[in-house]
């Protein structure tokens, strides 16, 4: 399946990349049609995506690096409306260095209705996710030229997931997909699940999922395809998911449920200056093991000193907070970024000052279920608080962070953190 699957992705790359369109005519519009095609460059590249004439190849796997696989390179793509706009492939194939071991996605979707962007997709995944994440199944993509999280992250569960989905928008402003699944979970830490006397070293999940997203002040345009395009952002915007687990159905090993919520709102004063505020809740019940629990996206590496500890910081991620320092089964958290507007220095020397306060709040029943793993809970509040400056050089600027409050260390160095930023935009 794995050397078919690179075939598939081999051809296609070489067929987008080598066709051209003949041209039979002079263009009267030439330019116009020039610039937007590289208006459509850019936003793609924005995206995460370098476009070709039918296939999207997909940035997020060309390198990568963690503290498991090492470095970690492949590709992977999506076909565009040049090759169908009612059929479309997407999938990759990615390699890790230090476990020796591929990594792939076989998937492809049809649309059965245009004006509702109605499809239906089925995939097979073979790959590995952090324990403790929560993602948002309506988060179709989420690109970042650098990921600073993932350069330290070494708690990864192996999983084998097939799954079918419709992606289905109810209206304009309200996104649903549903997803049946099934999964296999293989840890690649010493972990056991004990449950009813039984220690589970992997397990089988079998779940529903179904999620909305709601954005009722953006605004949207149809292309002349029928695609429905976001024009503009709008504030709020919130995102809902609920999440079941069967036990023996298909050989589900674990009942739970699981609701994730997220709300965003952007306070804006002017053009360049704006208040950005994340609220996020999760709460698993039942017999959930750490897979399908959470932690706050922490982004402290666990070394003794603060130049041993200095990295990259985050987008999202609580920076004095160490991995694997806490686990919850019902965890809240609130995310405030203040932007002030950007110093100008000079033509092409303008960094901006960001504030940053951030608040958990966390608890977890049953902790003597997950054996052979050591974390706190926080259900004393987790505080941190601190500012960025952006954009100093190429993209680059600095972070600092304080941990105060409840979970304040008694080792004043160990509450701060000092790091790298980088921000670009297209």
């Amino acid at each position: 399946m794995l050397r078919h699957l690179c075939l598939v992705i081999f051809l296609l790359f070489a067929y987008a990349t080598n066709a051209q369109v003949p041209t039979t005519e002079i263009d009267t519009v030439g330019v116009d049609q020039d610039s937007l095609s590289k208006t459509r460059f850019i936003k793609q590249l924005g995206n995460g995506y370098f476009p070709t004439q039918f296939l999207d190849i997909d940035l997020r796997y060309l390198v990568k690096f963690n503290q498991y696989e090492g470095f970690r390179t492949g590709l992977g793509g999506v076909t565009n409306d040049a090759f169908s706009a009612k059929y479309r492939i997407n999938s990759y194939v990615v390699y890790g260095f230090r476990d020796h071991r591929f990594k792939y996605r076989i998937g492809g979707g049809f649309r059965v209705n245009a004006p509702t962007n109605t499809w239906i997709n089925l995939s097979y995944t073979d790959d590995l996710q952090e324990t403790g994440s929560s993602d948002f199944i309506t988060d179709k993509r989420f690109f970042s030229f650098f990921e600073p999280r993932l350069l330290n992250i070494n708690l990864f569960h192996k999983y084998i997931t097939k799954a079918v989905s419709v992606e289905h928008s109810i209206s304009y402003h309200l996104l649903s997909e549903t997803e049946l699944a099934i999964s296999k979970i293989d840890p690649t830490y010493d972990y056991l699940y004990r449950l009813d006397g039984i220690d589970y070293k992997n397990w089988h999940v079998s779940t529903a999922k179904i999620a909305l997203q709601w954005s009722p002040y953006s605004t949207y345009e149809v292309k002349a395809n029928d695609a429905i395009v976001e024009k503009e952002d709008g504030y709020p915007k919130f995102t809902l998911q609920l999440t079941k687990s069967f036990k023996d159905v298909v050989k589900g090993d674990f009942n739970f449920f699981k609701t994730d919520f997220r709300a965003i709102h952007k306070f804006k004063y002017n053009e360049q200056s704006f208040t950005e505020a994340t609220l996020t809740t999760n709460i698993a019940f039942g017999d959930a093991p750490l897979s399908h629990l959470y932690h706050a996206y922490p982004n402290n590496v666990n070394k003794p000193t603060i130049i041993k500890r200095f990295s990259v910081a985050g987008i999202n991620s609580f920076e004095t907070m160490f991995f694997n320092e806490f686990f919850s089964d019902r965890l809240a958290t609130l995310q405030l970024k203040h932007y002030v507007k950007p110093f100008d220095i000079g033509k092409r020397f303008k960094p901006q000052l960001v504030l940053i306060s951030r608040f958990a709040l966390g608890n977890m029943n049953n902790i003597a279920r997950h054996q052979n793993i050591d974390f706190n809970t926080l259900d004393r509040g987790f505080s941190e608080a601190g500012l960025e400056i952006n954009k100093l050089l190429f993209g680059f600027g600095l972070s600092f962070a304080y941990r105060y409050g409840a979970y304040h260390l008694p080792t004043f160095e160990d509450n701060l953190a000092l790091k790298f930023t980088f921000n670009i935009s297209l």
